[in-house]
């Protein structure tokens, strides 16, 4: 359960005109979290890879519990990305800053994945919301 809701933690914070439409008072609130999303981006980027790698680890999952298998790994791939995409600073200051070579291919990603960071953030909403409802169905 803990997967969801950080997921859709993420994704609004991600997609802030989602929160903005919904609430207009929520600009003030996405203002006192703006000093630290590159932090917030840079952890949640490590707990999705830590996900991705926790779910190809655990592909036994996938013979007897298929559905909540693949919606655990697109949830971290999702994860992973999103924190990807709103760390990106931290990440190319504190993990590619000595290497160009890494640093440019880092730039060509987020330029490919940054027009897709809305539809990302409500897929993200939607996995997320999924991984919470399968985590009340019993085993």
């Amino acid at each position: 359960m803990i997967w969801g809701i950080t997921l859709i933690l993420l994704s609004i914070i991600a997609v802030p005109s989602l929160l903005l439409s919904k609430k207009p008072n929520a600009k003030e609130l996405l203002e006192k979290i703006e000093p630290y999303q590159g932090w917030i981006g840079l952890i949640f980027c490590f707990w999705g890879v830590w996900g991705i790698i926790t779910s190809i680890l655990g592909v036994s999952w996938l013979a007897t519990f298929p559905i909540r298998w693949s919606t655990y790994l697109a949830g971290n791939i999702v994860e992973a990305i999103l924190g990807f995409m709103l760390g990106f600073g931290m990440i190319n200051k504190l993990v590619l800053s000595k290497n160009e070579a890494a640093q440019e291919k880092a730039n060509q990603l987020r330029a490919k994945l940054a027009p897709k960071q809305g539809k990302l953030g409500v897929i993200g909403i939607i996995v997320g919301a999924a991984m919470i409802a399968l985590s009340f169905l019993p085993y």
